[in-house]
């Protein structure tokens, strides 16, 4: 038990490589008037199985372990999510102390994300919220909402938590904007926008990292699966378990085109982990770098308060200047 234990603290030593996502709390915003919901087309997702054989080939049964992922495999091509709006739909512009930033939503593929943020903005519940963990060339995270105790990833729209929802096609590029959270399917208000670039990605080392992190995995959990540490050693680094395996060559060359952060995509994720991808960024990525760049303490929060003064829902008309251009120098 002493080896499996020493055994367990260098592997997580390790695996700091990687770096993992927490709650992380904010101010208090203010409210304003309550509008009419909307709602985003729900469609129907199915059980994927790739990212769950890494641990399946190795004589580990998910499903005993409670990994059972919901991925929608969807039929776009990858790189669809840097597409323009189509004139009609829902965009955000979110205006913030260093400029304003505009998304475009993903409602298909995360209708439950999209209805959160989109109510609310409209509701005013972002309003004044700050960027509150800034990591330059990582993410950009904000919207954390209420100071109720229990809840460490703010009060979203639904008034409780609610599940992620994981693409296929939907990667955590430079410019996604996704979900932040702490544990599996424990999505509250705050969100994070990657800003890692292809530069950094590569300076980085690639995919080089996320190999070496997979293949120690793959490892350790050899070691524990006949043990009582393998539900722990799971729970403990289940979000570091990028399945580098089964990674098409396709997905590969679009983050080493793009940058970003695969390892919190949870389409790929043995364990049944990472962060929903709802929104892009096709303006403004100036912005979200300028943020980035803020000055922060050791805890990763800005010395000077950069706020979201408010955030604007409306239609995208078809003439906004949009860009599908993330990558930075």
């Amino acid at each position: 038990m002493k080896n499996h234990r020493k055994a367990l603290i260098l592997s997580m030593a390790l695996m700091l490589l990687i770096t993992a996502f927490s709650g992380c709390q904010s101010q208090q915003p203010e409210t304003s008037e309550k509008t009419e919901p909307t709602t985003a087309a729900i469609l129907p997702a199915s059980t994927g199985d790739e990212p769950v054989k890494g641990i399946s080939n190795l004589g580990i049964s998910p499903e005993e372990l409670g990994i059972a992922p919901n991925i929608l495999h969807d039929s776009h091509e990858v790189g669809f999510q840097l597409e323009p709006p189509q004139p009609g739909d829902t965009i955000a512009v979110v205006h913030t102390g260093k400029g304003d930033f505009t998304l475009r939503f993903f409602p298909e593929q995360a209708p439950k994300a999209v209805t959160n943020f989109i109510n609310m903005a409209k509701d005013g519940r972002y309003n004044n919220t700050s960027f509150h963990r800034v990591i330059n060339d990582f993410i950009v995270q904000g919207g954390y909402v209420g100071n109720e105790e229990g809840s460490v990833n703010g009060t979203n729209y639904y008034g409780g938590a609610f599940e992620d929802e994981f693409c296929d096609k939907l990667f955590n590029i430079r410019g996604a904007v996704s979900m932040a959270s702490s544990r599996r399917d424990e999505n509250g208000s705050q969100f994070f926008i990657n800003q890692t670039s292809a530069k950094a990605f590569a300076d980085k080392g690639g995919w080089s990292p996320y190999e070496s992190a997979w293949a120690n995995v793959k490892s350790q959990l050899l070691s524990y699966k006949d043990s009582n540490l393998l539900s722990a050693y799971i729970d403990e680094n289940g979000d570091k378990f990028i399945n580098t395996d089964v990674i098409p060559e396709d997905v590969r060359a679009f983050y080493e085109k793009q940058g970003g952060n695969p390892n919190l995509d949870g389409a790929y994720n043995a364990a049944d982990r990472g962060n929903t991808v709802f929104a892009q960024v096709i303006d403004g990525m100036d912005v979200v770098d300028e943020i980035a760049a803020t000055e922060t303490d050791d805890k990763n929060i800005p010395a000077e308060i950069i706020l979201i003064k408010n955030i604007d829902i409306t239609t995208y008309s078809g003439t906004e200047t949009t860009t599908a251009e993330t990558t930075a120098e």
